[in-house]
C-alpha cells in the first residue's frame, strides 16, 4: 500500500533532523573536549526521540547545523594546534609572545632597506625589535617597526655619554633620554666601553659611578637603564680570563684579589642594584669563561633583559672581543648554550625582555629565521 504523502514527509523530516542533530553533537563534542567553550552544556546528549517536524523546518535545521559546524572550525583548528603542541613537547617557551630581535644582526640590510627589512622581521615571527641607536633616525625606524606590528621597547645609547662624556661631539644623558621618550622606550642600554676607557680598575669604577647617576635620571624619566656585557669584562686587568690567572704562593689575599679582579666584578659590586640593571648576553658570558645560568642566578633581580645567542662547540675562552672568529656565532640551537634553560630561568628571576642576536652570519636574514624556528619548536 502506498503511504500517504504526509507520512512520507514525516519520515524524511525525522531522518534529516536526526542526521543534523548527530552532526551538531559531534562538532560540539569535539570542540568542547578540546578547548574551553561557552556552550559546554550543548555537548551533553541530545534526546533522539523527538516529535516529527515539517520538511521546511528540517532544511532550516540543516542550514543551522552547517553554520554551527562552520563557526566551530576556528575552535577545532585551535584544539588541533594545542594537541599538536602537546604532542611535540608541551608549552611554548616563555617570551615567545614578545620575542625580540636586536637589529645589529641585520645592520647591513637595515642600511640598505629598513622598510623591507623590518617587514621581513615581522613576517619571520618576531614580535619586537631592539634598536641599535638612540637618535633622530631611531625615531623614524621605530615608527616603521610599529607600522609592521613590531614592539619597540629597547635601544642602545651612545656609550661615550657615560664612558667618556668629555669627548668632543658626545651628547648628554638628558638629550639621550629626550630622544628615548620620543621613541617610546622602556629600556635604555649602555652597551660598550672602548679599550682605552676600561684599561684600569679606577677607570671602570668611575664609569660605574657615572652609570649609576645616568640610571637615576633614567628612572626619573620613567625608563630603566641596563648594561650590556661583552667578554672583555671577564678579563683581569693584568691580562687573561679571571679563572686563568695564577698567583704566587706567598702572595697575600689582597694581592690575589687584585690579580683576579675584573671589570664585571667592579660593575656587580658598584652598580646600584635598585637603579642600574644588566642586559646579560649569554654568548659573551660563555665565551668569556662564565656559566650564563650561574650568572643569572647570581644576579637574580638585577637582569632586565637577555640577549639570546649560541656559541660554536669547542670555541676557547676569548676575552678580547676583536679576536672572536666569525663562525663562533651560531643560530640558536646550533651551539652549546642551553637556550630553553636560559629563557625558563629568565622568567623565574623576573627578566622583562629576551632578544635574539647573532653578531656575524654569512646570511643574516636566514639566520634570523632559523633561530626563530628553533625557538618556536623547542619545548619549555
Amino acid at each position: 500500500m502506498k503511504p500517504a504523502s504526509g507520512a512520507k514527509h514525516s519520515d524524511e523530516s525525522t531522518a534529516t533532523e536526526a542526521a543534523c542533530r548527530n552532526l551538531l553533537r559531534r562538532v560540539l563534542r569535539f570542540t568542547c573536549s578540546s578547548v574551553p567553550h561557552p556552550f559546554w552544556h550543548l555537548c551533553t546528549s541530545v534526546p533522539m526521540k523527538t516529535p516529527s517536524i515539517h520538511r521546511r523546518t528540517a532544511l532550516q535545521l540543516t542550514a543551522t547545523s552547517a553554520m554551527a559546524a562552520w563557526l566551530a572550525q576556528p575552535l577545532i583548528l585551535l584544539a588541533q594546534e594545542a594537541e599538536k603542541t602537546a604532542a611535540e613537547g608541551g608549552q611554548p617557551l616563555p617570551y615567545m609572545d614578545r620575542i625580540g630581535l636586536q637589529l645589529y644582526t641585520l645592520r647591513d640590510a637595515m642600511k640598505a632597506d629598513p622598510e623591507g627589512t623590518l617587514k621581513a622581521v615581522a613576517e619571520a615571527g618576531y614580535r619586537q625589535v631592539e634598536l641599535m641607536n638612540i637618535d633622530d633616525e631611531a625615531v623614524r625606524l621605530a615608527a616603521i617597526a610599529r607600522d609592521n606590528g613590531l614592539i619597540v621597547h629597547s635601544a642602545f645609547m651612545d656609550f661615550n655619554v657615560i664612558a667618556e662624556p668629555e669627548k668632543d661631539g658626545v651628547g648628554s644623558v638628558e638629550t639621550t633620554l629626550e630622544l628615548a621618550e620620543r621613541i617610546g622606550l622602556r629600556h635604555v642600554v649602555f652597551g660598550y666601553i672602548a679599550k682605552h676607557q676600561r684599561d684600569t680598575a679606577d677607570k671602570c669604577r668611575a664609569i660605574a659611578d657615572r652609570a649609576n647617576k645616568a640610571a637615576d635620571q633614567t628612572r626619573n624619566a620613567g625608563m630603566r637603564m641596563c648594561y650590556h656585557n661583552h667578554s672583555f669584562e671577564f678579563a683581569t686587568f693584568n691580562g687573561g680570563a679571571a679563572e686563568e690567572v695564577n698567583t704566587e704562593a706567598n702572595s697575600n689575599e689582597d694581592e690575589k684579589k687584585a690579580n683576579k679582579l675584573t671589570a664585571f666584578d667592579i660593575f656587580v659590586e658598584r652598580f646600584d642594584p635598585h637603579k642600574m640593571e644588566f642586559e646579560l648576553d649569554v654568548f659573551w658570558a660563555k665565551i668569556g669563561g662564565r656559566d650564563p645560568i650561574e650568572m643569572m642566578r647570581r644576579l637574580a633581580g638585577r637582569i632586565s633583559q637577555v640577549h639570546l645567542k649560541d656559541l660554536k662547540k669547542d670555541t676557547p675562552v676569548i676575552t678580547d672581543e676583536g679576536q672572536v672568529p666569525n663562525d663562533a656565532f651560531k643560530e640558536l640551537g646550533n651551539g652549546i648554550i642551553d637556550i630553553p634553560a636560559v629563557m625558563n630561568l629568565a622568567r623565574e628571576i623576573g627578566v622583562d625582555q629576551c632578544h635574539v642576536e647573532q653578531d656575524q652570519s654569512p646570511a643574516p636574514l636566514d639566520s634570523v629565521r632559523e633561530s626563530y624556528s628553533f625557538l618556536k619548536g623547542a619545548p619549555a
